[in-house]
């Protein structure tokens, strides 16, 4: 959800704590020289998302450079023949540290930044691997285009469309003990988030992202976990999101849902946490039916209540290990439902901010799966960005 925070916490750490981008001499050798300021919270010269914005679908799919940040999500829950089960996270996003496209000589040269996070569940055996990588755009060495097919990369990390419409993807991206090589189909319609895709962070005008989700992507393919290679068949769900924006003074951190349940219906969740205990009242959710109309979710009509904790090992954070969730869908009974994490440990440490994301399981008046994802627990995020 709102990972434009952890991305531009990062970035700081990138470009203060030395990460230069490269730009090529006359005589074919490469220096290094640092050639991108910090990036400030000076907003000026960026496009916001203020008004409902003209989606025009493939092309959205791609990049937005005159947006500050931006990523591209998909959380999924596999598993293989014998019902061994697995989740994946595979992330990219972009950064523009100046709102001025560059224009050189030099292909390395650029004012956009990117990152991506990867991450393999192994559920039987408990395991979590995760991995983040950071490049320039410049040379090729990551990027976001539709023209002529939708492909976004950070080096051999890639989500790339298989056909001129963008309804087949295949993922591929492999760590040091564990990979993955999907095939995933869109089925439903994008997701709009909040007003037909202006999704508010708060009551400050321009404090929103534009928005969309696909809630529900069949995936089959492959995840080699220390040599070993499993097949396996699921659901991915993939958020694509672009902003100017921050979130409020007041805000520590957050709890976000993506949830696929078995009755082929999806609901997005989440809560912004303040600082004083409260929850920011400007951001809802999304009902998504089977046949991919949607119903929007006011921050007033569902309740997430935490019922148990987890202590880290790894940074001493205390974060929910389980759910009560109740929705108001205005239809019936409120639907109450329980998440639980698939493994405790989904905790993602040693990268600027740590956060826990991992896969959960759904049941009560519904069973399914999904992604939980868990900010402000390890490191508070007020007044960070």
């Amino acid at each position: 959800m709102w990972r434009w925070v952890i991305v531009g916490v990062i970035v700081l750490v990138i470009v203060i704590g030395g990460f230069s981008l490269l730009e090529g001499s006359s005589g074919g050798d490469v220096s290094a020289s640092a050639v991108l300021p910090a990036p400030s919270t000076d907003l000026a010269g960026y496009d916001r998302a203020i008004e409902p914005y003209d989606w025009r679908f493939p092309q959205d799919f791609g990049a937005h450079p005159t947006f500050q940040t931006e990523w591209w999500y998909y959380t999924g829950n596999l598993a293989d023949e014998d019902g061994r089960r697995f989740g994946y996270q595979f992330t990219i996003f972009r950064r523009a540290v100046t709102p001025e496209s560059v224009t050189t000589d030099s292909e390395w040269r650029s004012n956009q930044l990117y990152m991506a996070h990867f991450t393999v569940s192994d559920i039987q055996d408990q395991q979590f691997f995760h991995e983040q990588r950071f490049s320039r755009e410049g040379a090729g060495l990551a990027g976001a285009t539709c023209e002529p097919r939708c492909h976004v990369w950070l080096q051999d990390w890639s989500a790339e469309a298989q056909n001129d419409e963008a309804t087949l993807t295949r993922i591929q991206a492999a760590g040091e003990n564990f990979a993955v090589d999907f095939l995933l189909e869109q089925i439903k319609p994008p997701a709009l988030q909040g007003d037909e895709g202006l999704s508010a962070k708060s009551e400050a005008i321009g404090n929103a992202s534009y928005y969309y989700s696909l809630t529900r992507m069949p995936t089959t393919g492959a995840i080699t976990i220390n040599g070993d290679t499993f097949t396996v068949e699921g659901a991915t769900w993939k958020d694509h999101e672009f902003s100017t924006s921050a979130l409020g003074t007041n805000a520590l951190g957050w709890d976000w849902f993506g949830l696929q349940l078995d009755d082929n219906r999806e609901l997005m969740l989440g809560q912004i946490r303040l600082t004083d205990g409260g929850r920011d009242p400007y951001f809802g959710g999304i009902l998504v039916y089977p046949d991919g109309t949607t119903r929007y979710l006011p921050a007033n009509s569902f309740t997430i209540e935490a019922t148990t904790t987890w202590t880290s090992p790894h940074t001493g954070a205390t974060y929910p290990a389980g759910w009560v969730i109740s929705i108001d869908i205005g239809e019936s009974d409120p639907l109450s439902i329980a998440v639980t994490p698939l493994a405790p440990d989904q905790e993602l440490y040693g990268g600027g901010i740590a956060y826990w994301e991992g896969a959960v399981a759904i049941s009560g008046d519904a069973s399914g799966y999904g992604y939980a994802e868990l900010t402000g627990y390890a490191d508070s995020l007020t007044g960070r960005f």
